[in-house]
């Protein structure tokens, strides 16, 4: 059996998956980050006390996806933008606390693991060996899996897509730098953009509804350029890692025209005369990040 624990900003969830990835048991609770880390640290041991109840097994060894990673060298936290992580050594607390063998690796790599393994790649690309994810929602990052392996890399920074450089005019970031994809694609980004371009504020939703009305010239800028730059992201994965494919999610990735304006630019941007890179949806939606944690 294997325990997964998906810590995010606003829940902690926690699956106990079998050997066929189906699952077993669900928990899930609100992180509750404004305890601050402690309160954090209690709160993924009590999920995996709960896990284990419900199951009446015990865990030996638990995989958990984390905002942020963790830095080789020192063994703490960095990147995070749940910003109470950073610098505390969160898998040697947890392995203290509980008693138990704790893996944990950035939760865009554990969607990688999850839809190469489970989701959408063994249906759509079964040869594939290099596999790229990318979440696009409230943050924007990458992962990478070899051979059914993450890579996490020798700093722990292997697929940071999201705090790569993509434009000046993107804000400035939460790292302290500027022009990080992540201020460009992800979700707030845009609606700060809609707001700019508009002086009114709205959400993800109804921009891309009120880009598909045509009678928004704002949202249609707004998604017009999210297009834009998507291709000419997706593009620098491709020019460096020449994955076999690209698995998209978050909750952008459910827009039905990023599969058509925005894969459609993606050649404009390639060191290849075309695109054979096939860039699919994800199949586990929400479970990616704790199907991801348990596969670690």
């Amino acid at each position: 059996m294997k325990f997964g624990i998906d810590l995010g900003g606003t829940k902690i969830e926690g699956a106990v998956l079998d050997d066929n990835g189906k699952v077993l048991e669900r928990r899930r609770i609100p992180t509750e980050r404004e305890g601050g880390y402690d309160h954090i640290v209690q709160r993924i041991a009590r999920v995996v006390t709960e896990l284990e109840q419900a199951t009446g097994l015990t865990a030996e060894h638990v995989g958990m996806g984390t905002p942020g990673t963790i830095d080789p060298p020192t063994g703490l936290m960095k990147n995070s933008n749940t910003v109470v992580l950073n610098g505390h050594p969160l898998g040697r607390d947890l392995e203290r606390l509980t008693g138990k063998r704790f893996t944990l690796a950035n939760d865009a790599n554990c969607l990688a693991i999850a839809e190469a393994l489970l989701g959408a790649v063994p249906d759509e690309v079964p040869d594939a060996r290099v596999v790229f994810g990318v979440i696009l929602g409230t943050g924007t990052g990458g992962g990478v899996v070899v051979d059914g392996r993450v890579i996490g890399g020798a700093q722990g920074i292997g697929g940071e897509w999201g705090h790569t450089f993509l434009d000046h005019s993107g804000a400035y970031c939460y790292c302290g730098r500027v022009g990080c994809t992540e201020q460009i694609l992800a979700g707030p980004a845009l609606e700060r953009y809609y707001l700019r371009m508009s002086g009114t504020s709205r959400g993800m939703r109804e921009i891309v509804d009120r880009f598909r009305s045509g009678d928004d010239p704002a949202a249609t800028r707004t998604l017009e350029r999210f297009f834009h730059f998507f291709a000419k992201g997706i593009a620098n994965i491709i020019n460096v890692l020449d994955p076999d494919a690209i698995v998209l999610g978050g909750g952008l990735s459910n827009i039905e025209e990023l599969y058509t304006q925005g894969i459609d630019q993606i050649e404009e941007h390639l060191f290849n005369p075309r695109r054979d890179t096939p860039i699919l949806r994800p199949q586990l939606g929400d479970s990616a990040g704790v199907f991801g944690a348990a596969l670690l």
